[in-house]
């Protein structure tokens, strides 16, 4: 059986080859994540074009997922220079109305013309995914001054974060819109919203996508999201633990348990649960994670998350299928090794659909049966979905001859996606197409005891109503 957990891997330069493609997709990847903060709008075409051939040829869906840029504040550039060196106790000025290439190893501008409103001495500034820190000392008009408390090399362009955050820029910005608006014209099935402040931006991306079937994710990186998470799982339809800038303003110190409370609160609210930033950094340039790093790893997979996201690691980093490899490998023996029984106290206990009924039944089942497998028909994706929210090892089958649910299936914990040409109408038919298709995927032998979910009228959205217990080998004709 392969891995429960799903690997989401980001596309760059080093891994948007055809070739580099089909290998990640052979060995394991099933979301492509492509971030807007380094890609065009014809690049993304592209990449989503290619993604659906090199599925096609492996005869495996994938899906794609869409990283909005988001409103990251940044400072300028230094004109010629490359970088600047801060040391300890220097003066620096962040001057919000310095213009591009102006700065110097004594001030530099900020993409946030307003930030001189929303800091008071004695904040901490960090720049550069904190690795320098700054006190802010005084605030003459649009010029932060500031004494340097730990010092290093800064480039430009570099991310800007106040430690407990409090800055006030929202998420969606005009560019997030325009960028959108556009990629909706493409296969994508997901989009993640980058630095959510509220339920709001979940709201307004929600106002543009409309009636199209992509699914919503809530990046988590901005302290006051902590705050408002209950409105923000509620809103979306999963939670991203960005841990890089998130770290950068509650400290890093605070990320396991903050970490810990996401994954709970995404699982209690029946949405995907996704952990990212540097799972595997060293594998940027070595062959071999850290030992750190697989127990990061594992951690993450036996926390209960949906999905772990690569990042550098396979957008720039030196051997992104690699990378796949091990990540895998990592989450298969930490799923077999080390299950936990996670207590989650879940915000709905009432069964609000007929088909959640069969799909939870049907889990359940299973798990406390001979049952070797599940096979849910589905026209949406909404039962395997309900099927993947149950804590179980139960391998679950999802077969659609939807393009777009098959992809969207692919980020559900413990549920294979298999794309079908056609559904067979008659319920013995049925049954036999479906034994059929786990037979040549390898999922059961002879012998062996399946649950079938299916409707009365399939190819019908939402009409999964009914349960069916086969024996391998030994099908009913009729």
């Amino acid at each position: 059986m392969r891995k429960r957990t799903k690997i989401i891997a980001t596309i760059g330069p080093s891994s948007s080859s055809p070739s580099k493609l089909n290998k990640m997709i052979l060995e394991g990847v099933d979301v492509f994540r492509i971030n807007m903060s380094h890609s065009s709008i014809e690049q993304t075409k592209d990449i989503v074009e290619q993604l659906k051939i090199e599925s096609i040829k492996l005869k495996r869906p994938v899906a794609t997922m869409i990283d909005l840029q988001g409103q990251k504040i940044r400072i300028k550039d230094f004109g010629k220079n490359k970088h600047i060196i801060l040391r300890a106790s220097d003066e620096f000025i962040l001057d919000c109305s310095l213009a591009e290439n102006r700065g110097t190893n004594k001030c530099v501008g900020v993409t946030y013309k307003d930030l001189y409103k929303h800091v008071d001495v004695g904040d901490e500034i960090l720049l550069s995914d904190a690795i320098i820190k700054l006190e802010v000392t005084k605030i003459n008009n649009t010029k932060i001054y500031t004494n340097v408390l730990r010092g290093g090399k800064l480039k430009p362009h570099q991310g800007l974060n106040k430690k407990g955050g409090g800055l006030t820029l929202r998420g969606i910005t005009q560019k997030d819109k325009n960028d959108l608006k556009q990629l909706l014209n493409f296969d994508i099935d997901y989009v993640a919203v980058s630095f959510v402040r509220d339920e709001k931006d979940i709201r307004e991306v929600r106002g543009i996508i409309g009636k199209k079937a992509v699914g919503i994710i809530a990046k988590i990186e901005r302290a006051e999201a902590i705050s408002k998470i209950d409105e923000i799982a509620e809103a979306s339809d999963g939670i991203l633990v960005a841990r890089g800038d998130l770290g950068v303003e509650i400290g890093v110190e605070q990320l396991p348990a903050v970490q810990d409370k996401l994954i709970r609160k995404s699982i209690s609210f029946e949405k995907i649960a996704i952990v990212a930033t540097q799972m595997m950094e060293s594998m940027i340039t070595n062959r071999v994670p850290t030992r750190a790093e697989v127990f990061d790893v594992a951690n993450a997979v036996t926390s209960g998350v949906d999905a772990i996201m690569l990042s550098a690691e396979t957008a720039i980093g030196r051997y992104p299928v690699d990378v796949v490899q091990e990540a895998c490998r990592i989450c298969e023996i930490a799923e077999k090794t080390n299950r936990k029984i996670l207590k989650v106290d879940r915000k709905e206990n009432k069964f609000v659909s007929v088909d959640q009924v069969i799909a939870l039944s049907a889990v359940y089942a299973a798990d406390n049966s001979c049952i070797k497998a599940i096979a849910c028909l589905t026209e949406t994706g909404s039962t395997p979905k309900w099927m993947s929210r149950v804590q179980s090892n139960i391998p679950i089958y999802a077969m659609t001859k939807s393009d777009a649910a098959s992809r969207k299936i692919c980020l559900f914990k413990g549920v294979y996606s298999i794309k079908i040409d056609e559904v067979e109408y008659d319920h013995a038919e049925a049954n036999k197409q479906v034994i059929n298709l786990m037979l040549e995927k390898g999922a059961v032998k002879k012998g062996d005891f399946v649950i079938i979910t299916k409707g009365d009228l399939m190819g019908t959205s939402g009409s999964t109503n009914a349960l069916k217990i086969v024996e391998v080998g030994n099908l009913v004709e009729v």
